[in-house]
This record gives C-alpha cells, structure tokens and sequence, in this order.
C-alpha cells in the first residue's frame, strides 16, 4: 500500500545534467518509519504464513521471480537510474544487470544452504546442532551513487534469510529503489514485508537507528553520517552493517608498462578506475601511487586521455561521462581541488567546470576529470574522499615504499595493483590492508565474493555466503537424548 507522507512533505528529485525537476516525492519523517516498522514487525511475527516461516525454496523463487521482472524492465530502470544519479545509460544497464545477479545468487545461495551445522558432543546420546534464523526486522538505508545495486545488496539477502526490512534510499536518488520495490509487490511478495521512507537522514535514517523495534541496521554512506548512526544503533545493541567509504590506491609497477599493450592496459584501467560514474564511487581508484621511472611518461598519456573524455547526459550517444549528482557534490569537488592546488599540487588537466555544449546543458552539475600530479599523504585531496573526477599522483621508488604508501590511509576498502612480475603483484595484494585487492585489473566484482572493508571503510560484509549470514541469527540447539540425573550436589 503506498500512501502519502504524514505530515504531507514532498521534496522535488532533480535531474543534475540540468537541475530540472524529474518527479516529485513524499517526504517522510519518523512517524513514518514508525509506521513502516510496525508493518514489518506485524509481517515478521504474524504467526502462521508469515514471510520468516515460509519455505526456502518458496522465498528463492520470489527472488528469481524478481529477476525476471528486472531484466523485463531493463532499460526503463536503466533510464530511471541515469536520470536520477547523472551516470551514463550504459552504466545503468550494467547496474540492472548486477542487480539481477545479485537476486539470483542470493536465490541459489540460499536453496543450496545445508540448514545447520552439527557440533560433535563427543556423545551418541547428544545431539547439537548450530542452525540459522532470520535476524527481524532490518532497516536498511543506502547511497546515492549506486542507488539500485546498494539496495540490491541488502534487501535480496535480508529476503533470503526470512527477514522483513524497512529500506531508505537517499534523498537524492530515490527513484529506482521506488521501482524495485513495485517489483517486489509484482512479485507476489506478502504485504509489510517490504517497506519504503523516502526522506531525508534526518529525521528518517536516524529514526531507524534508534527505533526499538529494528534488529539490525545496515548503512552505506559516508563516514561522519554513517558513525553517527551506526553508534545510534549500537545503543540499542542492534546487528550493525557500515560500509563507509574508501581511498583506494592503484599502484602501478614500471614494469607492467614495460610493453606498449601493458602500458595502454595500465592507463586505461587508471582512467575507468577514477573516473568511472565521475569518480563517486566508494572504490574508485583516486589514488594513483606510480614507479617513479615512469611516472613522467605515464601520467602525461593518462592527462591527455582524460582531456578527451566526453562530458555530457547520460543519456545522450557517445557521452562517457555525465554530472556529479548535486550542486552540493559539485562545490565540495571544487574546494577539494582549490586546496590541492593551494597545497603544491600540479594541475595536469581538469580543474574547472566545463564550458555547455550541445550535450551538456548549462544547469548541469558538471566538472571536468581533474589529474593532480606532485601530491603527498598531507594533503587534504590525497587523505580524504573526495568522491569527484579527481585523480591524485604518488610516486614511489621501491616495492617496500609503494606497500606504505598504499596502505597509510584510514580507510581499507579497496586497491589494485600492476605487475608483470607475477609473485611481486600476489606479494603485494596480500600485504595491502584493504578488503578487495584487484592484480592487473580495476573494478570487477562478484557476486559470490565478500565485499566490505578494514579500517574506517566500516563494518560487516556484503554478497558472498557471508553477506546471507549477515541478516542470519545462529542458534545452538543441544538435545540430550537420555537424560539423567547429574548429582552435582551430596543432597
């Protein structure tokens, strides 16, 4: 049932290649999310037929179902997500896709499940068994660069499990997760198993953190808002999930340019690993950390290519970059690049807002991909995310100087590294203190892998078994099949 805000707020959604309005949205406040979470309370515990008591292989075949319907409305949500977000249509095809694997791993993940673990009790006469349930209600609040495939990560899960959850899309990018949720309906999933609040962190997000009545919280976001939720929940000794951020190195290896395809491999995958979706993207590579024999030779080419990068909407032919998502992203982008520069930092191309075209509307939220070569670990550019088209260059002149480099960030999410020397590249990925380490590549994910990262990237896992196990409680189940008396006490 959809109904309308409480309190009758609305906010407008924008379309950041021209700031026009795309649609218009209810406005929620925690009298909504008290609401919603009620409807999944009332869903979760409602006795017999209830979404955690129906059956495996019935729950896996929704989500299947939901695959299907995904990839029926491909490129109306492609459409949907590259309006909203800014990023290219192509782009948002490839989210609709990973989203439709996700739904499906977690449907086989969760019918090829064994149900339980037995534990030898070193007895014929005990049987104990650790077996799995759904957590309860979950509240899931997600970003707004990946609007559809963060809430994918969540929610296919959280249903897999059994669980009834409470989602949160960003304010400014709530338009695709509203589809999915139709989906789901369309899907034949009971009613108050999935619930909807568009509205902003504050009241709503925060709501669901400290509501007494959700289980678990999981949250994808930057890092001040995420900490603040996260220790909101945890005072109410909810499950926590924080994915947080990341500043993500790419180191690259003189030798891995050695041939000229090695060289056109390496700076190729540095321009899709920065500036990818305009480089908001919690593991894109804005940290390039390169040899310093090649340093010269290799950020020039990288400079000049990113030069010829296309600027534009996303929905227009041949446009391979859109706008950052919000006036608000696009100032934070500009102050990050005012003051590298103010910091010593050599502008080698970018820096500016581009001049309108016939793609690119003069409204647009649009900057140019920044390369900033000469950065060291003290400036404000190379330290924090920046979440923007800026690509930041170190240089190093040893393996040992190129893992410190790497590694000295608060953050551990993501990193990658380019070899030709094959056990220099696993020697180094394994001394990497980040959760996805990629060798001679940038971006590539799996389903069936573990996502998440160390540091401040945040806490929990996403995708792979574990990321089922995150919306699962473990039970041990102890039975003492020939009980007798145990004559602790003389009495």
């Amino acid at each position: 049932m959809w109904r309308a805000a409480a309190a009758g707020g609305t906010r407008e959604v924008l379309d950041p290649a021209d700031a026009s309005t795309l649609r218009v949205v209810s406005e929620g406040d925690a009298e909504d999310v008290d609401a919603a979470v009620a409807a999944a309370r009332r869903a979760f515990g409602g006795g017999a037929g209830a979404w955690p008591t129906t059956p495996v292989a019935e729950r896996a075949a929704l989500l299947r179902r939901v695959a299907e319907l995904l990839q029926r409305d491909r490129e109306e949500i492609a459409l949907v997500e590259s309006r909203d977000t800014g990023k290219t249509l192509e782009e948002g095809r490839v989210d609709v896709d990973d989203v439709t694997n996700a739904f499906r791993y977690f449907a086989d993940a969760v019918s090829n499940d064994s149900g339980g673990r037995v534990v030898d009790a070193g007895s014929a006469e005990v049987h104990s068994v650790v077996v799995h349930e759904p957590v309860g209600v979950c509240a899931l609040v997600t970003p707004w660069n990946y609007p559809l495939l963060q809430a994918s990560w969540k929610i296919a899960p959280a249903l897999a499990a059994g669980n009834t959850f409470v989602v949160k899309p960003s304010e400014v990018t709530p338009l695709s997760t509203v589809h999915l949720v139709r989906l789901l309906a369309e899907a034949g999933l009971p009613d108050g198993v999935a619930n909807l609040v568009t509205g902003a962190g504050v009241p709503v997000g925060q709501r669901l953190a400290e509501h007494p009545d959700v289980d678990l919280f999981s949250f994808t976001g930057g890092l001040a808002s995420g900490t603040t939720a996260g220790a909101a929940a945890v005072k109410g000794a909810k499950k926590i999930a924080l994915e947080l951020g990341g500043k993500n190195p790419n180191v690259v290896f003189a030798d891995a340019c050695a041939s000229a395809e090695g060289f056109d491999t390496a700076v190729d995958q540095a321009l899709n690993a920065a500036f990818i979706h305009s480089g908001q993207v919690c593991s894109a590579g804005a940290r390039l950390i390169v040899e310093a024999s090649v340093s010269e030779r290799f950020v020039a080419e990288l400079a000049r290519r990113a030069e010829r990068i296309r600027l534009g909407r996303g929905t227009e032919e041949g446009v391979e970059c859109g706008p950052l998502v919000s006036r608000q992203q696009l100032e934070k982008v500009e102050a990050y690049v005012a003051s590298a520069l103010a910091e010593g930092a050599r502008l080698r191309c970018g820096g500016s807002r581009p001049e309108p075209a016939d793609v690119r509307p003069a409204g647009g939220y649009f900057y140019a991909p920044t390369v900033l070569d000469g950065c060291h670990r003290e400036m404000k550019v190379v330290r924090e995310e920046t979440f923007g088209p800026i690509l930041t260059v170190e240089t190093f002149a040893s393996e040992e100087e190129a893992v410190a480099l790497a590694n000295d960030t608060e953050y551990g999410l993501a990193g990658a590294v380019w070899s030709a020397d094959t056990a220099r590249a696993r020697r180094v990925a394994a001394r990497l203190r980040h959760g996805t380490v990629w060798i001679n590549d940038y971006h590539p994910y799996l389903p069936q892998a573990e996502w998440g990262g160390f540091g401040k990237s945040g806490i929990g896992r996403e995708l792979g078994p574990t990321g089922l196990d995150e919306y699962r409680e473990s039970k041990h189940i102890y039975e003492n099949l020939r009980p007798e008396p145990v004559k602790w006490f003389a009495g």
